[in-house]
């Protein structure tokens, strides 16, 4: 329960709720310097009252930059997958052609050693021959290599070809 107290008037106040007390007046120690006006960095700006330091000042300057770096990256990291993706289409493209030249000269079609053949038409698609091999009913199986390597590392294709069923 809370007890609730009203002030008297005197007689003549007539029911004035002003306080009877002066507000103090804030007093400065004697030993301080007496106050001046610093000037501003920049004299042809005003102040302003956001202009103090703050603990927090910068701090969108830094995720900025943060955001920045982390954008270049993604940028470089899907340059490097785009560029590996390419290069192995080039590796499996190189194969599948050596791969069908050899086929053809397996089969007495044009003329040469199967695995030489491959290697001329890898030669000629920017690839090497990594691995030639022939096979049953004049099939050839060949593994490329890219002469160009990525940083990523080296882009190989794998093809078999042989007459049509």
């Amino acid at each position: 329960m809370s007890r609730l107290t009203t002030r008297r008037s005197a007689p003549g106040d007539h029911g004035s709720t002003k306080s009877q007390e002066q507000p103090k007046k804030r007093e400065q120690p004697k030993h301080a310097e007496p106050e001046h006006q610093e000037q501003p960095e920049h004299p042809d700006r005003p102040e302003r009252p956001d202009d103090q330091e703050h603990p927090e000042r910068g701090a969108g300057t830094v995720l900025a930059l943060g955001l920045g770096m982390l954008v270049v990256f993604a940028a470089v990291l899907t340059m490097l997958l785009a560029q590996s993706g390419a290069m192995a289409f080039r590796a499996a493209a190189a194969a599948d052609l050596a791969a069908l030249a050899a086929a053809d000269a397996a089969r007495g079609i044009t003329p040469g050693e199967p695995c030489a053949v491959a290697a001329d038409v890898a030669r000629r698609n920017g690839a090497r021959i990594l691995n030639c091999s022939e096979g049953a009913g004049s099939t050839v199986q060949v593994r490329t290599e890219l002469e160009i390597r990525t940083p990523v590392g080296g882009a190989t294709g794998l093809a078999r070809a042989g007459p049509p069923p």
